[in-house]
């Protein structure tokens, strides 16, 4: 979910990002709520080659799903560990979904 300094860089034209304003302004919010949710580590900016904070689709879904949390009175703290479980189970999920059709069709190496 969090982008390290290894891949934490991308160039505009490899990667369809979003500056913090243009994401702020989709997700309905203000670039400050963008922040906190980068203090609380739910998603961390990726960075162009000017050093300006760009937000991929997949951080956008998780920074909507956070804000659906606090509009509905959750701390920000609180939605955001809410998000990253969340998110944890669904990965869990598609690779248990994955391992349960590769078991059935006779192959259980298929999966990995």
């Amino acid at each position: 979910m969090t982008a390290d300094d290894t891949f934490g860089r991308l160039d505009d034209d490899d990667y369809p990002a979003y500056t913090m304003g243009r994401a702020a302004e989709m997700l309905g919010t203000t670039p400050a709520f963008l922040r906190a949710l980068g203090e609380a580590r739910l998603i961390t900016p990726l960075r162009s080659e000017g050093g300006h904070r760009r937000y991929s689709r997949y951080q956008l879904r998780i920074a909507a799903r956070a804000r659906e949390l606090v509009d509905r009175g959750t701390p920000i703290e609180a939605a955001c560990r809410i998000v990253i479980l969340e998110d944890q189970l669904e990965e869990a999920q598609r690779i248990n979904a994955e391992y349960r059709r590769a078991a059935e069709s006779g192959n259980p190496t298929a999966a990995e």
